[in-house]
């Protein structure tokens, strides 16, 4: 019989990985951390259902690099939370994954080591783990679904979902975000197309089958019954923003069309504040102006922030990494984020108690 060299031409090896349920027992959820995840999620639904009149906030660093600073953010995280819950509900921002255009660090999950190693398998225990110590403060978590797999190892410490503007349009992000047990927000598109989200929206919202793996690590037929909870999320697109009150209407109007619920979250980063991290107060402030006037559909914001302002090249030497400052989008430091979440707190207390009465 002829022997043929025509499958994995381009694979040089198959790595193995723990399966979702061996990782999950190494790393249990503890009941502190459910509950955390239990309350954000229900926190979020209401909010998306106008039973809860709170905005909520999805706060917190670009990527996560180093975890020692990053749960330095998230107790610091808490104690704001803790100060301004009566008008908004913080999530924690807990990015491991991220998309390239051609090449650069594709996240913590990817190369926890920041050296081109990809221990895969390192990097997904070590996420679940710091997971699991910012769920244990008693903080909801929120991050982006990129690789369709990952969902079976951390899914259970997720309260929010984002969709990213290069991923909406993917067929395999739309039928996995279909089963995510997560509202989900659907960016538009990176030249600045609402429509592509919407009907994300209509699409996760009814059930699909496709394949996965389980539990086992086995693959699988995924069946799902459909997600409620998408929602939109304006970052601006093509240069230019889409913040503004004309944008938010048009919005509003193509939601209608569909026949969905007129729920808006804004990304205070991206084409929005031009990628200049220093712009993000600017459009908190003009999204916490339109609630104040009377707009119903803004339902929520996204900030990139870190502990240190700005962003910095990764260096061949780690140890010259500087403490708290992303590697990768441009942040606000933390004594912005404060004072942007300090400044949206009063100003809505009365927009809140109007909404409550």
């Amino acid at each position: 019989m002829t022997t043929f060299n025509i499958e994995n031409v381009n694979v040089t090896s198959f790595d193995s990985m723990p399966t979702p349920e061996e990782l999950h027992a190494r790393l249990p959820l503890s009941d502190q951390a459910g509950a955390a995840v239990m309350r954000g999620r229900e926190a979020l639904r209401n909010i998306l259902d106008r039973k809860d009149p709170r905005l909520f906030a999805v706060v917190g660093p670009c990527s996560i690099h180093d975890p020692v600073a990053g749960l330095d953010y998230a107790r610091r995280l808490k104690a704001l939370q803790d100060e301004v819950q009566d008008t908004l509900l913080l999530v924690m921002r807990v990015y491991f994954e991220k998309p390239r255009t051609t090449t650069g660090w594709k996240g913590y999950i990817n190369d926890p080591d920041m050296d081109d190693s990809f221990h895969v398998d390192r990097g997904m225990e070590n996420a679940r783990k710091f997971l699991l110590d910012v769920s244990e403060l008693g903080l909801p978590t929120a991050t982006e679904a990129l690789d369709p797999i990952s969902p079976q190892y951390l899914g259970d410490l997720i309260a929010w979902t984002a969709i990213g503007a290069r991923t909406t349009e993917s067929q395999t992000h739309r039928e996995m975000s279909s089963g995510l047990s997560t509202p989900v927000g659907f960016k538009n598109g990176t030249d600045g197309d609402i429509g592509i989200a919407v009907n994300a929206i209509l699409s996760a919202s009814h059930p699909h089958s496709f394949l996965g793996i389980n539990g086992q690590g086995r693959v699988a037929i995924v069946r799902t019954s459909g997600n409620p909870y998408g929602h939109v999320v304006l970052r601006g697109g093509d240069g230019r923003p889409n913040y503004d009150t004309v944008s938010v209407a048009m919005a509003e109007q193509a939601l209608a069309k569909a026949k969905l619920p007129a729920n808006i979250v804004v990304d205070c980063s991206h084409a929005n504040s031009f990628k200049n991290p220093e712009l993000q107060p600017l459009v908190m402030a003009d999204v916490v102006n339109q609630v104040r006037l009377g707009n119903k559909s803004l339902v929520g914001v996204m900030i990139e922030s870190n502990l240190v302002a700005g962003k910095q090249a990764i260096p061949d030497d780690l140890s010259q990494l500087k403490y708290g400052c992303s590697v990768t989008d441009g942040c606000v430091g933390w004594d912005t984020t404060e004072k942007m979440i300090r400044d949206a707190d009063a100003l809505l207390r009365g927009v809140i108690r109007e909404r409550q009465a």
